[in-house]
């Protein structure tokens, strides 16, 4: 991976901003890493799950971490709209 496309993903990072804490996702670090096939032209992000033990709080925090991986995903296929994108919730 090239110095310009490490620039490009750390951007992104650092314009995502997860709405409930009104931080980057580079400040949460939610974002685990990313991973670029060249061979496929395929960029893949590995996020963090959320898991808790009570039901109505991973409830509302996956409807949110999902409003947040969309705009994740959305502005990865800004900042590289050659590459296919890849979200993976680990």
């Amino acid at each position: 991976m090239t110095q310009t496309m490490i620039q490009k993903i750390d951007n992104v990072l650092d314009r995502v901003i997860e709405k409930e804490s009104n931080l980057s996702l580079a400040q949460l670090g939610l974002v685990e890493r990313v991973r670029y096939s060249e061979k496929q032209n395929k960029l893949y992000v590995f996020t963090k799950a959320i898991h808790s033990t009570h039901g109505c709080c991973t409830l509302l925090a996956l409807v949110q971490q999902t409003d947040t991986l969309q705009d994740l995903e959305e502005q990865f296929k800004k900042e590289f709209p050659e590459h296919w994108v890849q979200i993976v919730n680990v």
